[in-house]
């Protein structure tokens, strides 16, 4: 049976953010910064596996949902499960948006827009410097080994 706890909040001090991230990183999760369009990581990542919060290791999206938008962002219509992420009003710009973060760490992620694909119709477009990979044969390969720990 899965572990359905509320994982405890990452909280860090502004100091202790800038040194684990580097400054792009620190400006888009940090600073509710957005990277340039077909600048950021992993978009063009093709490979079966998961993307993870650069700022605590959270799983929060799968390839398997991970979709072509032609936007320049990496876009999902699903993450992982529906408490790896939360959603925030955001009114920045002269708009309104729906912003998504880490549930675990708050990080800026990016936002969701009601245009993606089937099933869900969901665009969530992220920003890539707020992404880590870890491809699903490095992930089912450390999950063997560790199993003998438990």
């Amino acid at each position: 049976m899965a572990d359905t706890a509320p994982r405890p909040k990452v909280v860090k001090t502004e100091a202790e953010w800038r040194a684990l991230l580097t400054p792009e990183q620190f400006r888009v999760t940090r600073g509710h910064g957005t990277e340039c369009a077909f600048s950021g990581p992993h978009l063009s990542q093709k490979e079966a596996g998961t993307y993870s919060c650069v700022c605590c290791g959270e799983p929060l999206f799968h390839s398997s949902a991970k979709f072509e938008s032609g936007t320049g962002w990496p876009s999902f219509f699903q993450p992982v499960s529906k408490d790896a992420v939360s959603a925030v009003h955001d009114h920045s710009h002269g708009m309104h948006r729906i912003e998504i973060r880490c549930a675990t760490c708050d990080a800026h992620l990016g936002h969701v827009f009601p245009d993606g694909p089937r099933p869900t119709g969901m665009r969530f477009c992220m920003n890539g410097v707020a992404l880590t990979f870890r491809a699903d044969a490095v992930a089912d390969s450390a999950a063997s080994e560790g199993a003998g720990e438990r």
